[in-house]
């Protein structure tokens, strides 16, 4: 990046961030000294881009690509960030007493950026916002907000040493100074966990689960299993039954408790136990299952087990 400042708090986190941040520590930069300005020039795509983000969470709106270009080598050659409530929307609600506040409003705010050469250049930019902005909370908007390699490591340690995401997150806050430092929420930090733990490929838990389930089968052809994954191979839901829960269940299955007020350590996943009645007013277990989340879809899809 050339003639310009960028904030490290910024830098998208992929493949290239250590190196993007051991070159800004060098050269000492600071955030916000200065405002995109046509003409102004970039090295790469995530300077340019974390550059106005940290512009848009300075003035105190969120931001989005709207749109991009290739060429004729399938090379991004154009991209447009605008503001988030850029747009229009129809209400179907007309009571602007209740509208959403972050209902799209036709905002002008926008930067278009085109590359000459091997340099990234500033070809226009808007800095007016047709709404009220907030500085204070811009950090928190969804196009924004970030987690950083070192949060995530630490979320994955936490996660494999068996700490609570509540206690994980608090730590997060105590080490950045205050939920006011945050650019991120407890929630961000569960989606990201919950994406950790159920990203199973065929080398770890899951081929585990699958050759258990199978020697169960070999030593008993009436133990039932079935295991529904999505396109990428991760295991949505589990389900899964032995011969005597089988039998049990033609016996006393006029009854049966579906409870999924149980939630498995690890995988954050709810645990959910098929329990019948016996004869004696005992309870008795029909059969188990996992889930990937307790909706309509990972519920049906469970009973059809």
């Amino acid at each position: 990046m050339k003639n310009m400042n960028t904030s490290l708090d910024d830098i998208e986190f992929d493949e290239q961030h250590d190196k993007v941040v051991e070159e800004l520590n060098e050269n000492h930069v600071q955030p916000n000294s200065i405002s995109p300005t046509v003409g102004m020039v970039f090295e790469s795509v995530n300077q340019a881009k974390s550059f106005y983000r940290q512009h848009a969470i300075s003035k105190g709106f969120g931001i989005r690509t709207r749109s991009s270009r290739k060429n004729n080598k399938n090379e991004l050659c154009y991209f447009m960030m605008v503001c988030s409530r850029a747009g229009k929307y129809v209400e179907s609600n007309q009571n602007e007493m209740i509208g959403r506040p972050t209902m799209t409003n036709d905002c002008a705010a926008r930067m278009i950026v085109s590359k000459r050469e091997e340099n990234w250049y500033i070809s226009t930019f808007d800095d007016v916002n047709t709404h009220d902005l907030s500085p204070t909370k811009s950090r928190l908007f969804r196009g924004n907000k970030k987690m950083n390699l070192n949060v995530k490591r630490t979320l994955d340690l936490n996660a494999e040493a068996g700490v609570r995401i509540n206690k994980s997150f608090r730590s997060l806050v105590c080490a950045t100074g205050g939920y006011e430092n945050m650019e991120f929420v407890e929630q961000d930090v569960r989606n990201y966990v919950a994406k950790q733990r159920r990203a199973l490929s065929k080398d770890g838990d899951a081929k585990a689960l699958l050759n258990h389930f199978s020697s169960m089968r070999e030593l008993n052809k009436d133990f039932f299993f079935d295991i529904d994954v999505d396109d990428n191979n991760c295991i949505l839901n589990v389900f899964w039954t032995d011969a005597r829960s089988r039998a049990t269940y033609e016996y006393f299955g006029d009854v049966i408790s579906f409870d999924t007020t149980y939630l498995t350590n690890k995988y954050d996943m709810p645990f959910a136990p098929f329990v019948g009645v016996n004869h004696h007013g005992q309870s008795i277990l029909l059969g188990c299952g996992l889930l990937c989340s307790e909706d309509t879809y990972s519920f049906v899809g469970l009973f059809n087990s």
